[in-house]
């Protein structure tokens, strides 16, 4: 039986679970030779993303809509006919989500949820699983406020998996995998706390986090 605890005994280890489409229910656990992580030291702003994230066009909220991020997530979009979340990835992280060591940090206008990303919290590590995005900038400015509240709350690794292009404007590395247990092994020796759901800094709050030196 595959339930939550032996899914966190997976993220100890270094390897997450993916599926190969919606609806195959079949999972497979994932141990890439290269690894995908964002140094919180030094995370990329660019002038735009700046802006966008300065100007508070999106009220950000974490955790109040996380089987829906899940959904967005799921969902088509251009590119991409199918995905890896099925229903059991759906069902385990939202279990975890219910044990609070999983989080979604959401952008919402108007009432609506335009943007968003979810993943996996444990000890001194945060594992990024998926974003989306409705409007030009959500995801971007959702995951530079996950960087802040990463850093408030003490964390050393934001684990991405992969590396993927979208990714690269961020200042994302790719490391062998001896290097990441490295760093995870670090990490999970870390008494990291993910911040209270009801704390959301204003715009220019979360860069000064993002941006100050250690």
């Amino acid at each position: 039986m595959f339930g939550p605890n032996e899914l966190l005994d997976c993220y100890r280890r270094g390897v997450f679970p993916m599926g190969d489409s919606r609806d195959d229910p079949r999972l497979f656990l994932v141990d890439p030779d290269l690894r995908g992580v964002i140094p919180l030291d030094r995370f990329h702003v660019s002038r735009s993303l700046a802006k966008a994230i300065r100007s508070d066009r999106f009220t950000v909220r974490t955790d109040t809509a996380f089987a829906e991020v899940m959904e967005y997530c799921a969902a088509s979009a251009p590119g991409r006919t199918n995905t890896w979340i099925n229903t059991p990835i759906f069902n385990l992280y939202n279990a975890l989500h219910r044990m609070s060591h999983a989080h979604s940090v959401e952008c919402w206008r108007e009432g609506k949820l335009v943007g968003g990303l979810y993943g996996v919290s444990l000890k001194g590590a945060f594992f990024g699983e998926s974003m989306f995005s409705r409007e030009t900038d959500a995801s971007k400015v959702a995951l530079a406020h996950l960087v802040a509240r990463l850093r408030r709350g003490g964390y050393t690794l934001l684990d991405t998996q992969f590396v993927t292009p979208h990714l690269r404007q961020f200042g994302i590395e790719e490391i062998a995998r001896d290097d990441f247990h490295v760093l995870l092994d670090a990490a999970l020796k870390v008494d990291a706390v993910f911040p209270d759901p009801g704390y959301c800094p204003p715009g220019a709050e979360a860069l000064q986090l993002i941006t100050q030196t250690s």
